[in-house]
């Protein structure tokens, strides 16, 4: 059965991704879900960068992410602030180093050495991959948290981007990256 053939794929792909992450964490003293941690809130725009919302994309507990916010915050990869606009909303961005760390785990070099090779379709496999996350996040009921230029709210407009649900303008930076609030657009018939 061909479902089977794709389950077990992909099983074993996030396998040795989750065995790399491991040993990609530990030099650092971090643990994986540190890491994904990390790697969220350096992809994330300002609608995403709570507590809750890196909850909502762990698919962890509320306490696994207060303890690994701490661990980040503890090692000076994170820092916490409030929100101007509304005392009780906690913000959180990446430090300098939290950033710099970002970016030397975020494309694992297992998985750079295998997308190298020429017979692997990347814009292909990105794309038939993402297809495949939607359709897993729309089954389970979960956000999709995606880039805001694959959201049905991203508006162009002569002046720039907008974000149609708030109404707020977007810089050209803020249309890659990921937020909580997305829904995906429908493709063009």
């Amino acid at each position: 059965m061909d479902e089977a053939l794709v389950s077990e794929t992909l099983e074993r792909l996030c396998n040795l991704l989750r065995t790399d992450a491991r040993h990609r964490a530990l030099p650092h003293g971090l643990r994986p879900v540190q890491v994904e941690a990390l790697l969220y809130l350096a992809r994330c725009n300002h609608y995403s960068d709570t507590p809750q919302a890196v909850t909502e994309f762990l698919g962890s507990t509320k306490g696994t992410v207060s303890q690994t916010l701490k661990v980040l915050e503890r090692e000076r990869l994170l820092a916490k602030s409030t929100d101007p606009a509304d005392r009780r909303v906690v913000r959180l961005r990446l430090t300098d180093a939290g950033r710099e760390l970002a970016d030397e785990l975020s494309v694992p070099a297992v998985l750079q050495e295998a997308l190298a090779d020429d017979r692997v379709p990347i814009e292909r496999l990105a794309g038939d991959l993402r297809h495949l996350l939607a359709g897993l996040q729309r089954a389970a009921g979960h956000r999709t948290f995606g880039a805001c230029h694959t959201c049905r709210f991203f508006r162009r407009e002569d002046s720039g981007f907008r974000c149609g649900l708030t109404g707020e303008p977007l810089a050209e930076a803020d249309a890659d990256l990921i937020c909580r609030e997305h829904e995906r657009a429908e493709p063009a018939a």
